[in-house]
């Protein structure tokens, strides 16, 4: 497999700056971050942009058994991507003196040039995030920074970001998606749920909560339930179960829905069905 080379969009916008440091910013690096310098991968020793560039790579090759993923923590040595000299990781480049990335995490060993995602180390997360601390806090019951407005106003789930998202099934902590946290505390991809409510979908994956207020939905489902007659042979009650608050009920049988007794929710299962009752006198 051939190593990743990084080389610049437009060599002829690299002119040497008044500050040697910041020669070659943004000039250098993949579709996932403007940095420059190349990494080495522990892993299998070859060099490429940046983790996710690794993980592409390796994770296509045709024999699974080469597939794996880089741990970021354990890179040793990078590549600068203005003079080649690889050496041990570091925010500036021994050889040539430029940043090889404008924000540096030594202990993620991350680079990258685009500080206006306003990057910033969460110690209690272990990886570096974007969005700028002070518009973030860490909940320690799920694991992960969520944005200050949810502070004190979402349900927690233990470890809920360490999870996969339900629709895509990628690994959601540290994945480089946009996430949100649903209703019931779940979280998932911010574009997933998007897609999700496209469909005309708003009960959660994994819990089959409702993920969004249905009050007036239920209300004029309410109205066409009244408005619709069922045909004797189909007027029995049966037991459900409530999505939304776990409450059961037993109510008349609709061909349309089933309203919890408790919570007025029509997000409910069907947990025992008397069903057509036959007549005894007919055949088999």
């Amino acid at each position: 497999m051939a190593e990743e080379t990084s080389v610049p969009e437009n060599r002829e916008d690299t002119s040497v700056p008044v500050n040697r440091e910041d020669f070659g910013k943004l000039q250098f690096g993949c579709d996932h971050y403007k940095r420059r310098c190349r990494i080495r991968a522990p892993c299998c020793n070859r060099v490429f942009t940046c983790r996710h560039c690794h993980n592409e790579a390796v994770n296509s090759l045709s024999n699974v058994k080469e597939h794996h993923e880089l741990v970021r923590r354990d890179i040793k040595q990078v590549i600068c991507a203005v003079c080649d000299t690889e050496q041990p990781v570091a925010k500036v480049c021994s050889s040539c003196g430029v940043n090889m990335g404008e924000y540096f995490c030594e202990v993620c060993r991350f680079y990258d040039d685009q500080i206006e995602k306003e990057q910033f180390h969460c110690i209690e997360c272990g990886i570096c995030r974007v969005g700028g601390r002070d518009k973030f806090f860490h909940c320690p019951k799920c694991g992960s920074c969520y944005s200050v407005g949810l502070h004190d106003n979402h349900e927690c789930v233990e470890d809920s970001m360490k999870n996969f998202c339900p629709i895509c099934y990628e690994y959601l902590f540290d994945s480089t998606k946009g996430t949100i946290v649903m209703r019931c505390g779940h979280t998932i991809h911010t574009e997933c749920y998007e897609d999700m409510l496209k469909q005309q979908q708003y009960r959660c994956p994994i819990c089959s909560k409702s993920t969004i207020d249905m009050t007036r939905s239920w209300e004029i489902l309410s109205e066409e339930i009244e408005a619709t007659t069922m045909p004797d042979e189909y007027r029995y009650e049966v037991s459900i179960l409530c999505n939304d608050c776990s409450g059961t009920s037993r109510v008349k049988f609709h061909i349309f829905g089933h309203k919890c007794s408790q919570c007025n929710s029509y997000n409910t299962r069907v947990t025992q069905n008397q069903g057509l009752q036959q007549d005894p006198s007919s055949g088999c």
